[in-house]
């Protein structure tokens, strides 16, 4: 008996880098924590589609929103660690900690295991034309001036252009007042009829008012200048260091084999580095972020650090 259990236990040990090195043999299910049809959505399918490519099985979408994300970030963070689940988690990982701590995974940093970026989407900040700001600073000058004048909509309280306007309050030590909205259909229409003053808007919807004189835009959330917006300046060239943008990067359950993780982040490299699919996202509002997995780390790290201490700052609730 002895002698049976000793021979067996190289078996045991070589057992998961064989199937590792066979991954994958079959359909790889791909989690998105969004309804269908939105950008978050349409972008993660074309990622995928480039991912079936690049490892020889379908990567089948599957949308699982709600509960400010975690319905579909738990399902992942609690599936085998195998490879055949994959995450499309977003923003929300570095916010809810801080924000909506009941939900799970309460720690994603140990929960999930990153695999490398996909995309992300600055915002516009446009204002309503009868405010008279065309930059940042005058915008901030004007806010001074005018304490409590203005207001400022957005897709919810703790969403990602909420948390962008008060890290510009905060930055700026203006006063202005917010105003959530159930989405953005519904703040861009009270933004162009002036019952709210200023927006950080997604791209998608900002562009289109904003082409038609109906708002004007004044810079862009991401550090960088966006291509499909090139006339605006970063928010940051006034207030440095200043970059509020909704992302998403691809993880697996903690305990994903190495050879998996590194084959998957080498699929997902090749993809989002791919010219068409980077010109495929600018046309949707958003860039392909080609980061590895220890970019996405870093990112989410750094962001549910800065946002929870602004979270705590501001007070703000859901």
């Amino acid at each position: 008996m002895l002698r049976r259990s000793l021979l067996a236990a190289p078996a045991l040990v070589l057992a998961a880098p064989v199937r590792a090195q066979g991954w994958p043999a079959r359909p790889i299910t791909a989690v998105v924590t969004y309804p269908p049809g939105g950008v978050t959505d349409t972008t993660a399918r074309a990622i995928c589609e480039g991912l079936a490519r690049e490892l020889g099985q379908p990567v089948v979408i599957e949308n699982r929103p709600g509960a400010g994300t975690s319905i579909g970030s738990t399902h992942v963070a609690r599936a085998t660690p195998d490879g055949y689940t994959i995450l499309f988690g977003a923003t929300s990982l570095a916010i809810n900690p801080t924000l909506q701590p009941q939900l799970t995974p309460k720690d994603p940093m140990t929960e999930l295991r990153p695999i490398g970026m996909a995309m992300r989407s600055p915002f516009v900040l446009h204002v309503h034309p009868d405010v008279p700001a065309k930059t940042v600073a005058e915008l901030i000058a004007y806010a001074k001036a005018n304490p409590g004048k203005l207001s400022g909509g957005s897709s919810g309280n703790g969403a990602v252009n909420h948390l962008a306007l008060e890290l510009l309050k905060a930055r700026a030590g203006i006063d202005i007042l917010h105003v959530p909205y159930r989405g953005g259909a519904q703040m861009v229409l009270d933004l162009v009829a002036g019952r709210v003053q200023l927006a950080f808007q997604a791209a998608l919807e900002a562009i289109p008012v904003m082409r038609e004189g109906r708002t004007r835009g004044i810079a862009i959330s991401s550090a960088e200048r966006f291509a499909a917006t090139p006339e605006l300046p970063p928010v940051a060239a006034t207030l440095s260091g200043f970059d509020a943008v909704f992302w998403q990067g691809v993880f697996v359950p903690a305990g994903t084999p190495d050879a998996v993780a590194s084959r998957l982040e080498a699929a997902l490299m090749k993809v989002t580095g791919d010219r068409a699919l980077q010109e495929r996202f600018a046309a949707l509002g958003a860039v392909a972020a080609s980061g590895d997995a220890a970019a996405l780390r870093r990112l989410l790290a750094e962001e549910t650090e800065r946002w929870g201490t602004l979270i705590r700052s501001a007070n703000i609730t859901v």
